[in-house]
This record gives structure tokens, sequence and C-alpha cells, in this order.
């Protein structure tokens, strides 16, 4: 076999990923050589060694290159998911689909299950609030150790923790023992958050990355839709433990699927510094508490004490981390300007939905009088159009930057949420549902995009910080969205919805800008990243 027959057959089998590659052929006496080639398609590096030619050749020949006419230069190859990466798919998407359902569950549930457990509504927001502090708490400690340990371990961890505290929560015989079991299913989840979109970007070449993150947008707004409807029908039918205990076969099916499917990864030299997650914990634990005090109005000591505390663990913690390898708390990643404005703009966002999803309830009974089950059907319109939208901006998002997506899409978020304060007690059922769609439409076509932004701005290494920036970004606004909110609520009783709605108005907006000025790195028709 001549070099040139042998190149031939190399693109035959591979393709036009093959790109500045040689093949070296030893002089030999003998008609047999030794053939080193190097092959990259993707993220797949192959060997090929001791093959026999049929003439000895002393010369080093260049593989043919692809055509200009056939492959365009930027065409990266389309590469199918594999059978085993959609087990891994189903498990990820699952273990997603767990987080997203509990939390809407739960929160749909909490009048019930304080009367059941005779605990007064004040005692009962712990119930969200110990889940809450446990997923901020440990989340940058936790992708951590996915980049140490590899993202599948973590995860598979996460699972297996949120499973055994659904079965916790559902045998918990007081408030007490109800907040303790859902902190620790509040660090099953965390887990899952932290590492989810690393092993998404694992399963997905880069040329379809943006699929995978809208899948996973599509299944977090699928799960918060159902959430409502399936804490109603539950409760219809059985009490509230029922509402955890169906989560425990759900996890184990995650576990099954996960076991042998998800992807490992070599593990990092970097080791785990025990004082730098507990500094983690304290600064973004602390900062919860005290903003969720601060809105409620509550006294000094539940406000002042936890900033400072939460300060002061932020300082130490930036000044130990600050020019490590590989940070716990990525200030590396934000020292990147597409990375750092994707995560502003995504506090922005979320912000805008906290407001939303805490105030329009209250606004369309108190404000438009309408009854509680018409409310819920009209927040439903909401998450449905982000459900339906996220999987088609994920692919969009893969040709077009997702900067100029992300803007757009915030632009008319903000513009729906004016409608939305704009309404009044004669507007139709139709006129609201367009008006929740249309911000939906917004919030869809900016979610995929931007998560594809964050993830593709990261380098591979730390895929795992990347992710729990992604979870973190998103719990911070939609936390500083609902003390927003209740801060509208206690500074004004008669109006406090509508004014919180025009507050979601600008957080929409000024993530909209945030958004737009990404586009300095960032190609509009590719959406590829500039050096940076």
């Amino acid at each position: 076999m001549t070099p040139a027959s042998l190149n031939g057959r190399l693109t035959a089998m591979f393709g036009n990923g093959v790109e500045g590659t040689h093949v070296f052929i030893a002089p030999n006496s003998t008609a047999k050589a030794s053939l080193f080639c190097h092959l990259e398609r993707g993220n797949v590096a192959i060997l090929v060694a001791n093959c026999a030619l049929a003439k000895p050749n002393t010369m080093t020949q260049p593989l043919t290159p692809p055509s200009a006419e056939s492959t365009p230069a930027t065409a990266q190859p389309d590469i199918r998911v594999h059978r085993v990466d959609k087990k891994a798919l189903v498990a990820v998407f699952l273990g997603v689909a767990l987080g997203a359902l509990d939390t809407s569950i739960a929160n749909t549930a909490l009048p019930a299950i304080a009367a059941d457990l005779n605990a007064s509504a004040a005692a009962s927001v712990w119930i969200v609030n110990a889940y809450q502090l446990a997923v901020v708490a440990g989340l940058f400690p936790l992708a951590a150790l996915g980049d140490l340990f590899g993202a599948r371990r973590v995860f598979l961890w996460g699972i297996a923790v949120f499973t055994l505290a659904s079965f916790a929560c559902a045998v918990a015989p007081d408030l007490l023992s109800l907040a303790i079991a859902r902190g620790f299913q509040g660090l099953g989840a965390a887990g899952v958050m932290s590492v989810n979109i690393a092993l998404i970007r694992q399963l997905y070449p880069p040329s379809r990355l943006g699929r995978g993150v809208g899948l996973n947008a599509f299944i977090v707004g699928s799960s918060f839709t159902l959430g409502p409807s399936v804490a109603s029908l539950v409760l219809s039918v059985a009490n509230w433990p029922w509402l955890f205990g169906l989560s425990v076969p759900l996890g184990l099916v995650a576990l099954a699927f996960g076991w042998r499917s998800l992807p490992n990864t070599v593990p990092q030299s970097h080791t785990i510094d025990p004082l730098t997650a507990a500094l983690s914990a304290v600064c973004f634990g602390s900062l919860i508490y005290g903003v969720g005090s601060a809105a409620q109005l509550a006294s000094a000591s539940h406000v002042v004490l936890p900033l400072l505390i939460a300060g002061f663990s932020g300082w130490w913690l930036i000044t130990r981390q600050r020019g490590h390898a590989v940070p716990m708390l990525p200030v590396d990643l934000f020292s990147r300007p597409l990375f750092r404005l994707s995560a502003l703009t995504a506090v922005g966002a979320f912000a805008t939905q906290g407001v939303a999803f805490v105030a329009l309830p209250f606004y369309f009974e108190q404000v438009l009088h309408r009854d509680p089950i018409n409310t819920g059907f009209l927040m439903t319109a909401w998450p449905a159009a982000v459900a339906l939208l996220a999987p088609f901006a994920g692919r969009l998002s893969d040709r077009i930057a997702p900067a100029l997506l992300g803007g757009v899409g915030l632009t008319l978020l903000s513009t729906g949420m004016l409608s939305l304060f704009l309404l009044d007690t004669t507007s139709s059922t139709e006129s609201i549902v367009f008006r929740m769609a249309w911000c939906g439409l917004g919030f869809g076509l900016f979610q995929s995009p931007n998560l594809r932004a964050i993830m593709s701005s990261a380098p591979a290494t730390r895929a795992s910080g990347a992710s729990a920036v992604i979870a973190m970004a998103r719990l911070m606004g939609q936390t500083h969205g609902a003390a927003a909110v209740a801060l509208c609520f206690g500074l004004m009783q008669v109006g406090g919805a509508s004014i919180a709605l025009l507050v979601g108005m600008v957080t929409a907006g000024l993530a909209a800008f945030s958004s737009f000025r990404r586009l300095r790195y960032q190609s509009i028709r590719t959406g590829s990243s500039e050096p940076v």
C-alpha cells in the first residue's frame, strides 16, 4: 500500500476531521516499515502503528487535506450521540428533573405540610430555606470535587444522597426532622447541579453543545411547570409524604442508568482545601440568610451580622483563591470577560424570574381578582413557553451568537414584564396568557444560549466549576428576586406586587444590556469566542 492510497483509506475511515497530520515512514531495507499517524477528530485521538507497505519510502508526506470546495474551513463533523451516551443523558436529565420538580412541589405543598405538622407559617418556611441554604453552601465545594475526582462520581453521589433524603422527608415525624432531611436533600441536589452541565459537555461534541444545554433547559422548564399540577394531584388523593416518596424510585432509576453509562474523567492533580470549602459554605450561606432577613425587615442582628460574616469570609476566600491553579471559587474563570458577562447576565435574568414567580400569584389574586385555580392556569403559560422554546434556542445558539440571542430574549422579557404591569381588572384571560407566554418566550430565548456561552468560554478542565457557576447564578438571582418582592410587600401593603413587576422589568433590562455587551467577544454569525 502506497502512502497516497493509505491517505485515501484514512480519509474514508475518519472523514475530513484529519487536519495538520503527517505520516512518518521509517526507512527499512525490507518491504515493511513502521507507520505512526496521529489523527484528531473532535476530542478523539487515534494512533495507528506498524502498517505494512508495498514499497519502502523515505519521505515524509502530509495527509491530503480536505478541499475548500467540499468542506468549509469552519465545518465540524456531525457526530451523533452514541447509544451508551443516550443512557447517560437519561440519568443526567432525570437527576435535573428531580431537583426542579422537588423545588416546585415543596413550595406548592407548604401550606398543607404546615397544617399537618401544626407549624406556623413562619416556621414552615425553613422547609424551603434549609434546602436552598444547603444547595448554595455545597455548590462550589462539590464542583471542586467534580474537577478532582470526576463529574461522574459527584453526580452519582448527589443522586444517592438526594434519594435517601427524599425517603427521610417522607417519614419525617415533625418539622425539625423534615427541615434536616430537606437540608440533606439540598446537599444531594447541589451535587447534581454542580456537574450536570459539565457532564452534558462531555456527552456532546462542541458543534452540538447548544442542543445539549437546550434539552437541559427544556427538562428544567417542563419539570418546574409540572410541579404545581403534580402536587395538587397527589394531595387530592394522598397526604404530603407521598410527594417526597415519589422521588425515591425515580432516583433509583437515575442511579441505575448512570452507574455504567456516565463518562469517566481523568482526575486532576490538585487537592481540596477544607478551609476553603468551609469559607465558601459560610460566605454564600450567610449572604442568602442576611438578604432574606433584610427583605423581611428583620432586626438588625439578623441582617447586619450575617452580611458582615459573608463579607469577611468572602474576602478571605478570594484572597486564598487568588493565583491558585484550580480555585474552588472560580476566580480564574471570572477573569475571562465573556464568562463574567454571561454569569452577570444570568443573575439579572433569574432575578426577574424570581420576582415574577413570587409576585404574580399575589398580583393575579389581589389586583386582578382571579381565583386560585385560574391563577395556577395563568402561571403555567410562562414555564410552558420556556420549555417549548428551549431546545430550538439551543440549536440556534450553535449558529448565532448567544450574546445576540440572549440580548433579544431579555429585551422581550423586559417589555413583557411592563405589559403585565399595565393589566387591569377588565383584561381578558387570553390577554394575560399571551403576555405570560411572551415573557416565557423571551426567557427561553436567553436561557439555552447563555448556558452554552458559559460552558464554551471555560476550558474543559474547569467544566465542573463553570457548571457550578451556572447553578449559583440561578440561585442567587432567584433568591434576590424573591427578596425584592418581600421588600416591596414590606414597604407597601397595597400595590407591592405591582411595584415588584416594575423591579423585574428593570432587572431584565439590565441583563439585556449585559448580554449585548458580550458581542465584543463573539462573532454574531457563529457565536465563536475571541481569545480572552
